[in-house]
């Protein structure tokens, strides 16, 4: 059986039984898309270890040369703001696909509720420690805690779930907008990840990650994680080929929407426009909410590519095959990648470790994070071919349910 809702059918038992579902029988377009989001979400934090230079809302220098202005605006265009709302569809879908093989495994509502709740709590953890002892601008926390508060709307009506989608969209745009003026008005410091003091960034780190998680990182990710509730009850990266013609217009849709709503910010970022606080806040926050599409576009391209690779009549290369199950098998083991990547940055950057920090610029440091990233593609292929997943990940149900392992 699966999670009934009002509006949904009921669907087809799936394969996988009781267990996890097996490496070689996953869907490939969620994981295809945790792969390449992981890519966007190092380019978008590594600019975040950098220090001693005067920033722009997104945290990119703005007396960079002409080099790093480029890769900043490239990047405030098409990732930032994009691989969060990305990151959330997907953890919303996951959490779907989740709850149903924990029914279709003969588990009641209760039952598989707590597993949901656990599984969530785990991310909780998991981003405590990230913040604790890598990184401040931890995600985990936010998916976590919104997993636990929104569990519930995986067997609310689809009318209820875009209704709050929509409520979520107008809080998201608020709170930015708050943002956006605290950032032009307050006196701008250096970030935890430019301390030289281990303990004093550590408290920093905390302190920054209790605040931000439960309103600004929280309230973003609410939208998106909701529609990707909405689409994974019709399964839409399960099967791509069914949902082509949707797919493609959340792709082209939500890509232009996200450019025309970030090309204001990203003038302002790069020092191209100055414009009064009155055009540059509302800017700051267009790129946000707009970030949203691009996001969900994101994941309908992954869809999409899934689909077209694994036609029949594709046959893609020796070479594209290998660079897409790498690039699966990096989703697959997505938290442990995602950790991996805070591991390499304060190695390489911290002041109290690698100390690049102060002596690289923003092209620079996204050239570092796309070799992290392939290090860690690299890794995960290596131990997927094992059938091994990875060791950070949600700790499996209590012992008096049958186990069933969610994906890295």
């Amino acid at each position: 059986m699966s999670i009934a809702h009002p509006t949904q059918p009921a669907r087809p038992p799936a394969a996988a039984g009781p267990g996890a579902v097996p490496l070689s029988r996953r869907a490939p377009a969620p994981d295809l898309a945790r792969g390449v989001m992981l890519l966007l979400i190092a380019v978008a934090h590594a600019h975040m270890y950098l220090s001693g230079h005067p920033v722009g809302f997104r945290g990119y220098a703005l007396d960079g040369g002409p080099l790093d202005r480029l890769v900043a605006g490239v990047q405030i265009l098409l990732v930032d703001g994009r691989a969060l709302p990305m990151f959330a569809a997907l953890f919303g879908y996951g959490l779907v696909r989740l709850a149903d093989r924990q029914a279709e495994a003969g588990r009641s509502w209760p039952q598989v509720r707590r597993v949901l709740r656990a599984r969530s709590l785990w991310l909780l953890a998991f981003g405590f420690c990230h913040a604790l002892l890598l990184f401040f601008g931890d995600i985990l926390g936010a998916y976590g805690l919104i997993g636990l508060i929104l569990v519930g709307f995986i067997r609310r009506g689809d009318r209820a779930l875009l209704r709050a989608a929509a409520a979520g969209l107008v809080l998201h745009v608020a709170v930015v907008a708050l943002l956006g003026v605290l950032t032009v008005s307050a006196e701008k410091g250096d970030t935890p990840a430019a301390m030289a003091d281990p303990v004093a960034a550590l408290v920093a780190r905390l302190v920054g990650w209790s605040a931000m998680t439960p309103t600004f990182f929280a309230v973003s990710v609410v939208p998106a994680f909701l529609l990707g509730i909405w689409a994974a009850r019709r399964r839409l990266l399960d099967d791509p080929g069914a949902h082509r013609p949707l797919l493609s217009r959340v792709a082209v849709l939500g890509a232009a929407v996200a450019v025309i709503g970030g090309l204001p910010l990203t003038l302002i970022d790069t020092a191209l426009w100055s414009p009064p606080t009155a055009i540059s806040v509302p800017a700051y926050a267009l790129h946000s909410v707009t970030g949203i599409a691009g996001g969900l576009a994101y994941a309908a391209m992954m869809g999409l590519l899934a689909d077209r690779l694994h036609r029949p009549s594709a046959a893609p290369s020796p070479l594209a095959a290998r660079a897409t199950a790498a690039l699966a098998a990096c989703g697959q083991w997505s938290l442990t990648c995602y950790l991996l990547q805070s591991v390499a940055f304060v190695a390489i950057f911290a002041p109290y470790a690698g100390g690049l920090g102060t002596r690289v610029g923003d092209a620079a440091a996204s050239g570092i994070a796309v070799l992290t990233w392939l290090a860690t593609v690299l890794l995960a292929a290596l131990l997927s071919r094992a059938g091994r997943r990875g060791p950070g990940r949600s700790r499996p149900p209590p012992p008096h349910l049958p186990p069933v392992t969610p994906a890295a």
